[in-house]
């Protein structure tokens, strides 16, 4: 199709927006993971399996991977590219810019990642110490889903819940990056790093001036992947970095800050093409005949998704608006975070990422520890998403009070999803 065709622009339009809506990347998620578990637990699964480690790249740059390592170091790489973007928005014109709003969410991120870590090691300690390695597995929210469910059954509930909960992800999703970099991160090639953080520099100084070109910007931005990869540091933090660069303030004359028009560009690949191909090739676990289900590994993970994340947040909550002057934002109150609580505990997407980082067949763990942990996570998140939807009808259908945040001033945004 000819983009300069006038009767193509409208076609374009619709199927960008269509990537772009907060549905779209839940059910393209949900394909991809079915596809793969019905693969995988297939007549045919050796062939699922023996396509994921099919080795290809250049070996002298250290690039000759697994296709599923392409999909967790290289395509995920993507996705935090437009987390990172979003992050520096957030932080520069966003709602993270007033301490007194992202407070909450900020706080409710916190104890929503630190619960789930201790149930996991509540259940798994005990049992198998040698997997508490994976204790970061249930602290994850996936953005993508959880967007995805809000949109679908959150019809009628204040649309500040959708910023709540953006907000709240977003931090989660930063935290999980930090723990990426320092928890799971064994040894560092500070030469290639150096050279990693040059080109990153580089990157920065091209995204800042006056025209920035895509074409010396995304060869910077691969060279510098591939410097941090082969640095030991997970590839995803120079997604994160190279994100943060990208200006968040109009200038130059643009009409738009350059983190929304890069976030427009970026995010439909991200959304239709990194994120489920990764998740195609993680969520594909073999379950038929194996005892991967009820292991203290799967269960630590279900029960922080389920039941940590929901405790975490919505008791976090509690004590921030209850022992501080921090307030939610307007027209929420506690008892929509039960539904947003849930929707936390969608992990999917980082869940899988921090399992494969956790339990990597060299790492010295048994080798059932990977796929135990996936199966709870998969079951674990679409629990989570199903009573998450559940509980969003129940809570829309429910009659509102003209100050649900409890600040004594009445509730200004009545806007609804």
């Amino acid at each position: 199709m000819d983009r300069s065709d006038p009767q193509a622009q409208p076609l374009i339009r619709r199927a960008r927006l269509w990537i772009g809506a907060d549905t779209t990347g839940g059910v393209l998620l949900m394909i991809a993971a079915v596809l793969a578990l019905v693969w995988a637990n297939s007549p045919w699964r050796d062939i699922y399996h023996d396509l994921l480690s099919f080795d290809v790249g250049p070996e002298a740059l250290q690039l000759h991977l697994s296709l599923a390592h392409w999909a967790a170091d290289g395509l995920l790489a993507v996705f935090f590219f437009v987390v990172g973007v979003e992050l520096k928005q957030e932080f520069v014109a966003g709602d993270l810019r007033n301490p007194r709003s992202a407070g909450v969410p900020i706080a409710a991120a916190v104890g929503g990642m630190v619960v789930p870590a201790l149930i996991f090691v509540a259940i798994v300690g005990g049992l198998e110490p040698e997997a508490l390695r994976g204790w970061a597995t249930p602290t994850a929210t996936d953005i993508a889903f959880a967007l995805g469910v809000l949109a679908l059954f959150g019809r009628g509930l204040p649309s500040a819940l959708r910023v709540f909960l953006m907000t709240l992800a977003v931090v989660d999703d930063l935290l999980g990056i930090l723990v990426i970099a320092t928890v799971y991160t064994d040894s560092i090639d500070a030469v290639m790093l150096g050279v990693g953080v040059v080109c990153i520099a580089v990157f920065a100084v091209c995204v800042r001036a006056t025209r920035s070109h895509w074409w010396i910007l995304l060869p910077l931005a691969v060279i510098a992947w591939g410097f941090v990869h082969a640095s030991g540091v997970h590839s995803t933090v120079a997604g994160v970095v190279l994100g943060f660069t990208v200006p968040a303030v109009a200038r130059a004359g643009e009409r738009e800050p350059r983190t929304e028009r890069f976030a427009a560009a970026v995010t439909p690949y991200s959304t239709a093409i990194c994120l489920p191909l990764f998740a195609f090739a993680s969520a594909g676990v073999t379950v038929i005949g194996s005892g991967h289900i009820v292991q203290p590994v799967s269960v630590g993970v279900f029960a922080g998704l389920v039941v940590g994340k929901v405790v975490g947040v919505m008791g976090t909550v509690w004590c921030v608006t209850r022992l501080t002057p921090l307030r939610l934002p307007d027209a929420i109150g506690l008892r929509d975070l039960l539904p947003v609580g849930l929707l936390t505990g969608i992990g999917f997407t980082v869940a899988l990422l921090i399992a494969e980082l956790s339990f990597a067949p060299d790492s010295g763990l048994s080798p059932d520890h990977e796929p135990a942990a996936k199966v709870g996570i998969l079951v674990g998140s679409l629990t989570a998403a199903v009573l998450g939807a559940i509980m969003l009808r129940w809570d829309a259908r429910r009659a509102r009070s003209s100050d649900e945040n409890r600040d004594g001033v009445p509730d200004q945004d009545t806007r609804v999803i």
